[in-house]
């Protein structure tokens, strides 16, 4: 079982209800969500390019999946999650817009947001404590020869190559994307995000996401309000 630590809007949003009909699941309850014909693309078009995403579910990674070290406990986990939870305040990200970022589509800030960026650079050191020693076969998957001099750093050191200077905040829709179908899928996640898309965006809380089962889908654990203690909620 991995855990992750990322953020998702909460359950009721209008932003989290449109992605999980886009992804065909629910981060949240794991129920599969119905998804509406879309323009343009075929269903099973839409399933194929949404399959990682789907096992995902709708959020933007703060911390990277990892394994729990063996003298380390979910209830311990949980705790400092709640308490870290409360020495931040919320604050207000840059609208998000439909972005490509290397082969794939998602949504991401349209302009830099630094509290955002300083936070994500928080939680991966903070809850580094928590997280066991990369295997072979998880080194292997990252694809270490690939990695630029400062990835293969943050690999080896944060068990994640996309940190610190690195990193980028998404929340990933597709899949990699062939080039011949990537200007209607931008164009058909552009239209169905359109209306959610013109405000700023609201980071209030961190999710603890869970794996359910070994290489199964993730869903919320529980989600931690930043701010008072007081306000802390499960999800």
């Amino acid at each position: 079982m991995r855990y992750a630590i990322c953020f998702t809007p909460p359950a009721s949003d209008p932003l989290t209800l449109a992605a999980a009909e886009w992804l065909g699941r629910s981060v949240f309850s794991g129920e599969t969500a119905e998804r509406p014909p879309i323009r343009g693309l075929g269903i099973q078009e839409i399933a194929f390019y949404t399959a990682m995403p789907r096992r995902y579910g709708f959020s933007g990674m703060l911390k990277a999946p990892f394994r729990l070290r063996e003298d380390c406990s979910e209830a311990q986990l949980l705790r400092d999650l709640m308490h870290f939870s409360g020495t931040f305040s919320p604050f207000t990200m840059p609208p998000l817009g439909v972005a490509r970022i290397d082969d794939l589509f998602g949504l991401a800030p349209t302009n830099p947001c630094g509290d955002l960026d300083a936070l994500a650079a928080t939680v991966v050191q903070h809850f580094d404590r928590y997280r066991a020693p990369l295997s072979e076969a998880e080194l292997e998957r990252c694809d270490p020869d690939a990695l630029s001099g400062l990835q293969f750093t943050n690999l080896f050191r944060w068990g994640c190559p996309n940190v610190m200077g690195q990193y980028r905040f998404h929340m990933p829709l597709t899949g990699p994307v062939a080039q011949r179908d990537a200007t209607r899928i931008e164009h058909a996640l552009k239209s169905w995000f359109a209306a959610l898309l013109t405000q700023p965006v609201t980071f209030g809380n961190i999710a603890l996401m869970v794996e359910v089962g070994a290489g199964g889908p993730f869903r919320v654990h529980s989600l931690h309000p930043l701010g008072k203690v007081g306000a802390r909620r499960i999800a």
